[in-house]
């Protein structure tokens, strides 16, 4: 019986799992049949093609071989049912030359991707609007210039098209894109589309349109032609940077059930914000930014109840922040950077719990809580520079356990710092208290491995500073930028800089620090800037500082310093050096002329003897355009964190009057070695600096003359010459300086008369004065005709100059026969003789007196005027 069973139950089992076996057998043996399927050799030849007309300097392509199966080429993927190539993915290869028209051979492709490469400004090929198949073109950022071609508009089956950041492609009219049936995702961002008025009309008829990108594509309205728009299936409208320049029209009402997500910044946009906007009620994103927009916010903002990002920064909206902006519960991102007023409090957050970046920055808000307030959020970002929210320590941040950036400089903060804050700071990476009334001593900061940035200049921080940077507890630290700037701090600079190798930024400027600069400062190699101004440093600058080949801003002004040194040179990199009062002596180093990307060197009012270096022409950075990488020089003045970002200042004299440089720092290009014991001629090299704007020389003991081709420069707008013993008259090339908005030649002994420019005659008299010889406008006294004649040009035409012979020829041998007339009848009768000589002593004398007197006189206006 057991056996019979057994044998029922295996007839069994074959009949149930025979035909299970068979069907899986025929399947894997059709699914190994279509894997084995290989690439058609059209395909092949055709990519082969392709490959042969592009330039490949990486070797991407090298998989691209006769030899082996395009279909497992790099970036290649086939139909494996029909071994045909459907997709190329060409994109962010650095690939250039010339895209074969082999790609028609492609019958099959239905995606294709050349974004991210660089085809050095040639048009998109017009070939590529009769490959019917394609669904998928994507050719951002791959350098095509020219007119978009009207061919892409035979594409019906095309999905997705992107031509982004080509920024030298433009269209004659869009009508052409009538074609593109199926288009979902439609991107002309960067291109030139000005001359298309009706583009709205036209975007608003693709039935199936759900992205549209047009920023900064010259668009000058927002208002359709046919007075009505109808976008039935939009979501996502990028339309930023263009030139609107009007209000927000009502038709985006339209959007209210697709919408979700609106780009409308940087278009100069006016008026108020339409009801309309606050009724698109799936709206997520919503940038408004810098705009001109005005009014207050109205609490209708609480109906966009799923808005996760709400940007409404740098226009002129005001009044006071509604509270329905707390109803938000979905709202992530808040930027309000306005003219709002009045004041926030706990109503304004009830419900958002959400909230992870706080941007309120710079508008006059007054951030009112109770002190046991306690969020319902967690921040990431906190941006609230320059609202009130002192003068107490604010307590809720202690319940920020994920706050990464921290921002409250200018805040009306004062007082000590509570205990529990540097601590609290364990996860925190940017620190910016600055511009505040904090007291606090150094040695209670506690920075943790995550901190980069720290900021606390213009506050009352206290104590050596060597406590704090040798504290054991901080030696791993991370630090990147270190502001401690106008603040309380004493003691010598410490050893202990080995701990502090992050450095790019360090500002101890404008404190009480004493002693040297140690040796071990040259451990912060990875340093762009120094500034160490207004201390009471003293002694020598060590040769260690050659290690930080990174520098580029070395301020050290306001010191007790000794010598500039002459490894100086070797600082290749340096493009500021500001050394001025600090009690330098001896000679300025030659070397100081390789540094080639100088664009500041103040060396102003310190006891330097010598001459100029005649070879500051070498300082390329200020003799020739393009000569020095702006974009690099502004980068390493600048310490970017997210969006929040840390500029370099200096505090320069371009024109008598002492300014602070930030941002247009990289535009300056000044020499200032005024108030020091310089001697010699001024070099006549320095007319070779082509890109000079400010050279002040004054207050030395230069002699000689004003080089003759000053007047090639002609940035200059400052030129400060002044109590000096230079002489010799004014170069004419002088008035070429068409710039030119202070001059000052005044107390030297220079001569002859002013040259005639718009520019030298605009000038008070007083920067020519102490100049005796000096004549014409626009000084009171005329030039006689000697005086004229001496200091005439010599451009002029043939004929003038042979006018000027004549006469001068003529007045010499009248000249000659007057004398010998008047000589022979005094030599002849001695009545004459003696009555001659008695009114030529008289003459003598009158002269005499009257030059002392006006010397007493001009001696008398000097002092005045020094005083």
């Amino acid at each position: 019986m057991a056996a019979s069973f057994a044998t029922l139950h295996h007839v069994l089992f074959l009949v149930w799992f025979l035909p299970i076996a068979f069907c899986l057998s025929f399947f894997f043996f059709k699914a190994e049949s279509i894997s084995n399927v290989s690439c058609n050799e059209k395909d092949k030849q055709a990519l082969l093609t392709l490959k042969r007309g592009l330039t490949d300097q990486d070797h991407v392509l090298s998989s691209w071989s006769d030899h082996k199966d395009c279909c497992i080429w790099d970036r290649v993927f086939c139909d494996k049912k029909i071994g045909r190539v459907s997709e190329l993915h060409l994109n962010n290869w650095r690939l250039g030359g010339e895209i074969s028209g082999s790609l028609l051979q492609l019958e099959h492709l239905k995606y294709l991707d050349l974004s991210e490469n660089d085809f050095n400004c040639t048009p998109i090929p017009t070939f590529l609007g009769s490959m019917f198949s394609l669904t998928h073109l994507d050719l951002l950022g791959a350098n095509f210039c020219g007119l978009i071609p009207h061919q892409l508009g035979n594409l019906s089956s095309l999905r997705y098209l992107s031509i982004r950041s080509n920024s030298n492609l433009y269209v004659d009219n869009l009508r052409w894109m009538s074609g593109l049936s199926a288009i979902q995702h439609l991107d002309l961002g960067d291109a030139d589309l000005h001359r298309e008025v009706d583009w709205l009309q036209i975007m608003s008829k693709f039935p199936s349109l759900s992205e549209l990108y047009l920023f900064h594509c010259q668009l000058d309205s927002l208002n359709p032609s046919l007075g009505f728009v109808n976008f039935t299936s939009l979501r996502v409208l990028y339309l930023f940077a263009n030139h609107f320049n009007h209000e927000i029209p009502n038709w985006f009402s339209n959007l209210s059930t697709s919408l979700l997500e609106l780009y409308l910044y940087g278009n100069s946009l006016k008026g108020n914000i339409p009801p309309s906007i606050y009724n698109l009620e799936k709206l997520e994103y919503l940038d408004l930014g810098h705009n001109s927009l005005n009014g207050p916010i109205p609490s209708s903002v609480g109906n966009l109840s799923r808005m996760r990002t709400l940007l409404l920064d740098q226009n002129q909206l005001n009044g006071t922040i509604p509270k329905s902006l707390g109803l938000l519960s979905k709202l992530e991102t808040y930027v309000g950077k306005n003219t709002l007023t009045g004041t926030v409090d706990e109503g304004h957050f009830r419900k958002l719990s959400k909230l992870k970046d706080l941007y309120m920055s710079e508008a006059p808000l007054f951030f009112n809580v109770n002190s046991n307030w306690v969020p319902p959020f967690q921040l990431r970002y906190a941006y609230m520079s320059s609202i009130k929210i002192g003068p107490n320590f604010p307590s809720w941040l202690q319940s920020q356990r994920s706050l990464s950036t921290l921002d409250m400089s200018t805040s009306g903060i004062s007082g000590k710092a509570p205990g529990w804050f540097w601590n609290w700071t364990s996860k925190i990476t940017y620190i910016d208290l600055s511009n505040n009334h904090i007291e606090c001593n150094v040695s209670d900061i506690f920075l943790s491995s995550t901190v980069k940035m720290l900021n606390i200049a213009n506050n009352s921080f206290y104590g050596p500073i060597s406590t704090f940077l040798c504290q054991k507890k901080i030696r791993k630290n991370k630090l990147e930028v270190l502001d401690a700037s106008n603040n309380l701090l004493s003691g010598e600079l410490s050893h202990c800089w080995k701990y502090w190798q992050s450095l790019i930024h360090l500002n101890l400027g404008s404190n009480n620090l004493v002693g040297g600069i140690p040796y071990s400062m040259g451990a912060l190699v990875n340093l762009q800037s120094l500034r160490l101004q207004k201390n009471s440093i003293c002694g020598d600058i060590p040769s260690s500082l050659k290690k930080c080949s990174n520098l580029r801003l070395i301020d050290m002004g306001d010191n007790h310093l000794s010598i500039i040194p002459l490894w100086i040179g070797e600082m290749k990199n340096v493009s500021v050096l500001r050394l001025r009062s600090s009690e330098f002596k001896g000679y300025i180093p030659q070397q100081i002329c390789q540094l080639s990307s100088l664009i500041v060197l103040d060396l102003a009012n310190n006891s330097l003897l010598g001459s100029i270096p005649n070879c500051l022409k070498n300082i390329s950075a200020m003799a020739f355009p393009n000569s020095y990488d702006i974009s690099s020089f502004s980068m390493s003045l600048l310490y970017l964190y997210i969006d929040k970002y840390y500029v370099e200042n200096v505090q320069l004299v371009p024109k008598g009057k002492e300014m602070e440089y930030k941002e247009n720092l990289k535009l300056v290009r000044f020499i200032d070695l005024s108030s020091n014991n310089l001697s010699g001629s001024i070099p006549a090299e320095i007319s070779d600096l082509f890109e000079l704007r400010f050279l002040n020389l004054s207050q030395n003991h230069l002699m000689g003359k004003i080089p003759e081709k000053i007047g090639s420069m002609k940035e200059l707008e400052s030129v400060d010459l002044s109590r000096n013993h230079l002489s010799g008259e004014i170069p004419p090339s002088m008035s070429n300086l068409t710039f030119l908005s202070l001059l000052d030649l005044s107390y030297n002994n220079l001569s002859g008369r002013i040259p005639s420019s718009t520019q030298l005659q605009s000038f008070d008299a007083l920067r020519y004065i102490g100049n005796p010889q000096f004549c014409g406008d626009p000084l009171p006294k005329s030039c006689t005709i000697e005086e004229q004649s001496l200091n005439k040009s010599p451009i002029g035409s043939v004929e003038d100059d042979s006018e000027n012979s004549s006469f001068y020829i003529g007045m010499g041998v009248g000249f000659a026969t007057g004398f010998w007339a008047i000589c022979g009848a005094l030599f002849f009768n001695r009545t004459w003789r003696h009555a001659y000589f008695r009114f030529a002593d008289k003459i003598k004398d009158w002269i005499y007196v009257t030059t002392m007197i006006k010397m007493n006189l001009l001696e008398k206006l000097r002092v005045c005027l020094s005083k």
